[in-house]
């Protein structure tokens, strides 16, 4: 939904609307506030389920303040979605508009299909003029809500799952404390299903369902659930996939485990290079950047389909370059021309990229493209080649000469 300027004016206009929220400016403490204010729009506590607006540019009262609207203000609340501040990522719409006849900077933000939403581990709410932090009765409210929609498949219940096939120490020990602030956590108002709903691990608590992504994340054994929950690494002594197999690996588990898992397995075969000749110092070189591949390869973990293959994500090193496979084509707005460009993204299972941010395996959304081109430039590589396809997408990282 777009509001129309006559809409947007009669928003600026209710003080009282649970619906808006005025900045005069992006200074001082604006940037703090209006981050909690997005994600209070996002959880829509009310169940409006309408937009909230973010207006920056307009006084408390709703005149406006006369603030320069500049592209790159624009840019700075883009960046709302994308900072890993706010998970999972609300949908927002930025752009500038002129309600009664003055420009201003109007950020839309849509109601989440998977609350609750949190910023900066705490998950704020709206209702009226007041925002805060939500108590224990309305997380309980916002957990409720997504029953009723028709939710994202990471987050679907899997019928034939029980509790017991998640980790409880896992999940107290690794996630929780990184998901929620420690004053939130502190409190301890909430039971075990409580803290494991509102992390969406759990179908509502009266039904405590693992979800997809709960046996991703939590899994005692994932692939009990999901078969292709993992990746198969294979070394291969040539540049042909018949060629003898060196080593080889199938690394499942839960989520953090197969990431670590897939690190120490890539380090262990990125040997560093001493180069004595180009420099009076020693320079330890390594024939592919870590960064790189730990960005591809994350990427691949948290855009690949989990639905309709049994088919794992694939890293083939070869002696020439380093194969990854995604099982999952283009999605959303990404598309085969515009694969890999800066600011281009979509995501196929934002929840699992949530727990990725959570879990601190990802700094920054929309970036790791363009991050494994700029480290592989400074290590001297080939440039990134991708292979798209409607149902897979190839990653070819070439070994520095």
């Amino acid at each position: 939904m777009k509001y129309t300027d006559e809409q947007l004016e009669e928003l600026l206009a209710d003080i009282e609307s649970d619906l808006a929220e005025r900045k005069e400016s992006w200074k001082g403490d604006a940037p703090e506030t209006g981050r909690q204010a997005v994600c209070a729009f996002a959880n829509d506590l009310p169940d409006h389920q309408r937009p909230g607006v973010l207006f920056v540019g307009a006084k408390n009262d709703g005149t406006p303040s006369n603030l320069d609207i500049t592209d790159e203000l624009l840019r700075t609340l883009s960046d709302i979605r994308t900072d890993g501040n706010t998970l999972p990522p609300p949908s927002i719409v930025v752009e500038k508009r002129t309600p009664k006849g003055v420009e201003m900077a109007i950020v839309t933000v849509q109601p989440s299909d998977t609350p609750p939403v949190r910023y900066k581990g705490r998950i704020w709410i709206r209702t009226g003029p007041r925002r805060a932090i939500a108590t224990a009765q309305e997380e309980r409210i916002l957990n409720e809500k997504r029953r009723y929609r028709d939710i994202p498949f990471g987050v679907q219940p899997l019928p034939s799952c029980t509790l017991p096939a998640l980790s409880r120490i896992l999940f107290e020990q690794e996630y929780l404390p990184n998901a929620f602030a420690p004053d939130v956590v502190a409190a301890n108002e909430r039971t075990y299903e409580q803290q494991l709903a509102s992390c969406r691990m759990i179908a509502p608590v009266d039904d405590p369902t693992p979800t997809i992504l709960g046996v991703l994340v939590l899994g005692i054994s994932p692939r009990d659930w999901i078969p292709g929950a993992y990746v198969q690494f294979l070394r291969i002594e040539g540049t042909l996939l018949s060629d003898p197999i060196q080593d080889e690996a199938f690394i499942d588990g839960a989520l953090g485990q197969v990431l670590r898992r897939i690190d120490e397995k890539v380090d262990s075969h990125n040997r560093s290079e001493i180069d004595i000749r180009s420099s009076h110092q020693e320079v330890r070189l390594t024939p592919y950047p870590r960064v790189a591949l730990q960005q591809l390869i994350r990427n691949a973990i948290m855009h690949r389909t989990y639905e309709n293959t049994n088919a794992p994500v694939r890293v083939y090193w070869f002696d020439d370059r380093i194969e990854i496979i995604n099982p999952g084509g283009p999605f959303g707005v990404v598309t085969r021309e515009n694969f890999g460009s800066p600011g281009i993204t979509d995501y196929r299972n934002p929840n699992l990229a949530d727990a990725m941010k959570v879990m601190g395996f990802v700094q920054r959304f929309g970036i790791g493209i363009q991050t494994a081109r700029a480290e592989m430039k400074k290590n001297g590589n080939p440039g990134l080649e991708f292979q798209i396809e409607p149902m897979t997408v190839l990653a070819t990282v070439r070994r520095r000469q």
